[in-house]
């Protein structure tokens, strides 16, 4: 198990357009979580529709390893949240899945409603913000004016808000640093009783349904028998992993992890964004919050 102190757990909310998949593959890349020459354009969005609105609906999760200039190798877990308006409870159960928030905004925009709305969601969250400011290699940013705004906004110094070109790279150093620094890693709850929030799940014609989840508390083994709480059904947990750009199988998932679950689900419906899941052993099941 990595050390949970070398964990964060993050997301990316934004207003359309201001560049938040952008960001999102800049980091990808930089950690090197996918391989220079592999990087097609906005990696995460993965869905035929969202290309085709230009929009993230589904909450992708990605783990990279980042070497810090601390010199210790982080496990930075992104949790890539749903950045339309139609999307609210999506975005707020992908939000309970992290500790901290990058928010970004388009130094040419400025705050919008959705920074707003996303932003007050993961305040309600009581998540760590880190915010940054993009797009400062447009000519039509207001780098300085945008920065007072949202520094204003979040009640820090704008010295604190990041500055960044997700499409030219810059500054994606320094932001990781931020994650980091400003992100705290989540609890080691290891030894309580499993629950794991489903904050996702795709529908695979071989696999069957596969469950995104962030352990909450206890742990979680492959062969293990699970319930979800919401349809009361159990099944065995055939596979367990952590998210790359494919799925990486592990033995074991621990509190502060995200990762998926494999457990013969046959339709998306039985797992339901926002349920819990426990082990079928539980004799005292407890959902989680939201």
């Amino acid at each position: 198990m990595i050390p949970r102190s070398l964990v964060r757990n993050f997301c990316i909310i934004a207003h359309i357009d201001h560049g938040k998949s952008t960001l999102a593959d800049r980091l990808l890349e930089i950690t090197g979580a996918v391989p220079r020459g592999k990087m097609m354009e906005q990696v995460l969005d993965n869905m035929d529709l969202e290309r085709e609105r230009g929009i993230t609906i589904k909450s992708h999760a990605i783990a990279m390893e980042y070497r810090a200039r601390d010199g210790r190798t982080y496990q930075l877990n992104l949790i890539d949240t749903p950045g339309h308006v139609d999307f609210t409870y999506e975005v707020s159960r992908s939000l309970a899945a992290c500790e901290g928030a990058i928010l970004v905004v388009d130094a040419s925009q400025g705050i919008e409603a959705q920074t707003l709305s996303n932003l007050f969601l993961a305040q309600d969250q009581h998540l760590a913000i880190v915010p940054v400011l993009n797009k400062i290699d447009l000519p039509a940013a207001r780098t300085d004016d945008v920065s007072l705004e949202v520094a204003q906004l979040l009640h820090v110094e704008p010295e604190d808000v990041l500055r960044v070109s997700a499409k030219e790279g810059r500054g994606i150093d320094d932001l990781l640093e931020a994650v980091i620094a400003r992100v705290p890693p989540p609890k080691d709850m290891s030894d309580e009783s499993l629950q794991a929030l489903i904050f996702d799940s795709v529908f695979d014609q071989f696999r069957g349904v596969i469950v995104y989840v962030r352990v909450v508390r206890g742990v979680i083994r492959a062969g293990e028998s699970v319930r979800f709480l919401s349809t009361g059904k159990s099944y065995d947990a055939l596979e367990v992993g952590v998210l790359r750009l494919g799925l990486e199988p592990r033995e074991e998932l621990w509190a502060g992890d995200v990762g998926y679950v494999i457990a013969n689900v046959k339709v998306v419906s039985d797992a339901k964004v926002g349920d819990t899941i426990t082990l079928a052993s539980d004799t005292d099941p407890r959902p989680l919050p939201g």
